[in-house]
This record gives structure tokens, C-alpha cells and sequence, in this order.
């Protein structure tokens, strides 16, 4: 949960939902209303669009919640066998390889935006890719903190907010608000940089995401 983080791992989960919103931003547009990291807006669009009879639509939607769920998988993957071969469990806190991961996807879909035989493979590498990313604040294989869904968090923002009403702590919810508000002004930094640029707004992600990337690893490398 947020309020579980550190400041520096708040400061973290901020810039990658925030990326994370960015890229569905830009997404959204692309792709006429369809998202790569909001599922449940999907499954809602596949539901909308057979009841309608758009079977083209339906496929897309059901698509990307597909690709979404095996980037998780990759993601979930790569952090076992990073334990399995360091031969212990890795202490708390974010993991760089689910944020390698989704790095490289983002990475794979940035190269594929410049092939134009290969526009057809980037909204679900994309999709893969932000799935991915929810396993960087996990605690024994499950996701604390999710980075590109904010249903939950906003549920959290108004709990703690009635528990501030009623005594509780004053500012937690500002935490979940916060994680809220990334996603919100990355969505419209990505729907902007997209209509500016296009599909080359994805190597802005991607250096959104190697910063992170490379001050993790150094980060477990000091590790004993």
C-alpha cells in the first residue's frame, strides 16, 4: 500500500504511474478510445462493443487485456528467477527487474512505431509493457502497490480522508491522492506529446523509465 513507502519509494511510484499515464494518454488517441493500462475500461469497452455488434472492437479490447495479463506474467517471471538465482528472496522494496521489463517492451514498441510494417504489434507491446510494471512494489509474488490502476487508490483516498474527518491521520490520504494525480497529469502530458509527435511520444516513456531503471539496479547492487 502507499502508505507503506518510503518517501524516495513514493517519489518512485509517482514517476511510473505518471509514466504509465503518459503512455495510455497517448494510447487512448491512437487507438480511438481503447486503453493500455486501464483493464477494466477495456473490459467494459469489449462488453460495450458485442452488445453492439463491433466484433473488431471487442477483439481489440479483449486483445489488449490479453497482453496486459502476459506482461504481468513476464514481469512476475523475471522477479523469480532473479531470486531463484541469487538463491534468497530479494528484501522489501521496489524491484528493478519488473521496471526492466516493461523498459524493454516500451523499448520494443517505440522500435516497431518506426516500421510501418510493424504498426500493428504496438498496442499490445505497449499494453504488455504496462503490465509489467505493476510487479516493480511486490512482497512475496504480490503487487503492495498498483501503478496503473487507480480505482483502488481513489477508494484508499477517500477511507483515509474519512478517517481524517474522524481523528485519524491528516495527511495519508494525501498519499493516495497523489499516486491519483500522477496518472492524471501524465494522461494528459501523453494525449499532448501524441498529438505533437505521434507514436514517437514513446521514447519519451522510455526515458521516463531508464532513470528509474538504472538507480534500482545500483541500488541492489549496494545491497549485501
Amino acid at each position: 500500500m502507499a502508505v507503506s513507502l518510503t518517501a524516495r519509494q513514493g517519489a518512485l511510484a509517482g514517476l511510473l504511474t505518471a509514466t504509465a499515464g503518459f503512455v495510455d494518454g497517448l494510447a487512448f488517441i491512437h487507438l480511438g478510445g481503447y486503453f493500455v493500462s486501464f483493464m477494466s475500461g477495456n473490459s467494459t469497452r469489449a462488453g460495450s462493443d458485442l452488445a453492439t455488434g463491433d466484433l473488431r472492437g471487442w477483439a481489440l479490447a479483449m486483445g489488449l487485456v490479453f497482453f496486459f495479463v502476459v506482461g504481468v506474467v513476464l514481469s512476475s517471471l523475471a522477479v523469480h528467477l532473479r531470486e531463484a538465482r541469487s538463491g534468497r528472496q530479494l528484501p522489501a522494496g521496489p524491484r528493478s527487474t519488473a521496471v526492466w521489463v516493461s523498459l524493454a517492451l516500451l523499448l520494443a514498441a517505440a522500435v516497431c512505431a518506426s516500421v510501418p510494417a510493424l504498426l500493428v504489434a504496438v498496442p499490445p507491446v505497449i499494453a504488455a509493457g504496462m503490465g509489467a510494471v505493476n510487479g516493480t512494489f511486490t512482497r512475496a509474488g504480490e503487487v503492495t502497490v498498483g501503478l496503473t490502476y487507480m480505482t483502488g487508490t481513489l477508494v484508499k483516498t477517500g477511507q483515509h480522508l474519512a478517517h481524517a474527518l474522524t481523528g485519524g491521520s491528516r495527511t495519508v490520504w494525501l498519499r493516495y491522492l497523489a499516486l491519483w494525480a500522477a496518472i492524471a497529469v501524465g494522461s494528459i502530458a501523453g494525449a499532448v506529446t501524441y498529438q505533437a509527435v505521434g507514436l514517437a511520444a514513446l521514447w519519451v516513456a522510455v526515458l521516463l523509465l531508464l532513470g528509474p531503471a538504472v538507480l534500482l539496479s545500483l541500488r541492489h547492487r549496494r545491497l549485501p
